[in-house]
């Protein structure tokens, strides 16, 4: 009997667990990998699954040929994955501007554990925040979504294929260990609730066809190998037909077109949470785990008389700039607490402000608690 792609219910699970069922839900029918701390839990759950709904799942000898396997699957036509930490996203990086060049839609997981080289690996940091943003060469843009519970590791992972699927780029899901260990409820729902998108696809005859011109939106249309349209990918700087062109012209619109498919979506990209907003004199400004004790940090703030709100943000890259510049505009101070020494920060000045910014970078194996918060909240503000 085949089983459900879609195991609808209640469950009592690990983020990475949730991961990898909402990469399934997704569509996703390949998954390579190479084992590493914090992320080999979805590779253990992908390899019972990924049978299990008509998919491959394969282990392979390093994190560079997991992604090279991925780009290859996608080209190939099915949606694709790969999960591994900031080790081996270093090994990936080649690949994450091949991917980038040839728009190629797939989906990385990063569960972030401390650093730098191999660090500590069974301890939660956030020290990947800028790597995943800046890891290959040139000019691009990307996107990088930052699950802060399980249930969100099942409906970010969705978000993230389909992101990647619409504006044909790699997608990141950023979590800690902490996320990816950390058992929680989660809730997948029935398959016709969920929502997926898939990749468009070219609506001329073959020999009409230009792989890389782009539609309005700047996105071209995807042929897949075997499905009758020849077309050619390179990493190279290319022009519409997929064909090396190295005039500056080409390398400019190229570049252009690359960043900007992703510029002018920003309001379809974009997701924060706001947490006690409207009256908030200090805002809170996090991520993942810290975000968790943020949010404590508000409640228990609001029952002292303190004017506390958070800002959560939900996508990483591109930077809600327009978001954080206008709450850090109205608010009297500003708190950023982050597991690394500050990364995130240096975003949040830089949409510039009369309040004041403080940085709470916390490094090692406990995140910031929400009582060390609110020690910072009352130290400036009493």
């Amino acid at each position: 009997m085949k089983k459900p792609d879609v195991l609808t219910g209640e469950y009592f699970v690990q983020g990475n667990f949730a991961l990898a069922e909402g990469a399934i839900a997704a569509g996703c029918r390949f998954y390579s990998a190479y084992p590493i701390t914090p992320a080999s839990s979805i590779a253990e759950r992908m390899a019972l699954r990924m049978p299990q709904v008509g998919g491959i799942f394969i282990q392979l000898e390093d994190e560079i040929s997991s992604l090279m396997s991925v780009i290859g699957a996608s080209w190939a036509g099915v949606k694709a994955m790969t999960a591994t930490s900031g080790p081996g996203l270093s090994l990936m990086v080649e690949s994450i501007g091949l991917a980038i060049m040839t728009e190629t839609p797939c989906v990385i997981a990063d569960m972030m554990r401390g650093g730098p080289s191999t660090g500590q690996p069974t301890k939660p940091s956030q020290q990947d925040v800028l790597q995943v943003r800046w890891a290959a060469h040139g000019d691009y843009e990307i996107i990088t979504l930052a699950p802060y519970s399980v249930q969100e590791m099942f409906d970010l992972t969705i978000k993230a294929f389909n992101l990647a699927e619409k504006f044909r780029v790699p997608c990141f899901i950023l979590a800690d260990e902490i996320i990816a260990h950390t058992r929680e409820k989660l809730v997948i729902p029935e398959p016709e609730k969920i929502k997926t998108v898939d990749r468009k696809k070219p609506k001329v005859p073959p020999e009409e066809y230009l792989p890389f011109k782009p539609d309005e939106d700047l996105v071209p249309p995807m042929s897949c190998f075997g499905e009758g349209y020849r077309f050619y990918a390179t990493g190279l700087t290319h022009d519409e037909s997929g064909h090396p062109d190295m005039s500056a012209k080409t390398q400019r619109e190229l570049t252009s077109r690359l960043c900007e498919k992703i510029r002018k979506n920003k309001k379809e990209i974009i997701t924060v949470e706001k947490y006690f907003l409207d009256d908030a004199e200090t805002v809170i400004i996090a991520f993942g785990t810290p975000a968790r004790a943020a949010k404590e940090t508000v409640k228990i703030g609001r029952e002292k008389g303190l004017k506390v709100g958070l800002l959560r943000l939900i996508t990483v890259w591109p930077f809600p700039e327009e978001e954080v510049a206008k709450i850090v505009s109205e608010a009297k101070l500003i708190i950023v607490p982050e597991m690394n020494q500050g990364q995130i920060i240096r975003e949040v000045k830089a949409a510039s402000s009369t309040a004041p910014i403080i940085s709470f970078p916390k490094v090692g194996e406990e995140p910031p608690t929400p009582n060390e918060i609110l020690k910072i909240i009352e130290k400036n503000t009493s």
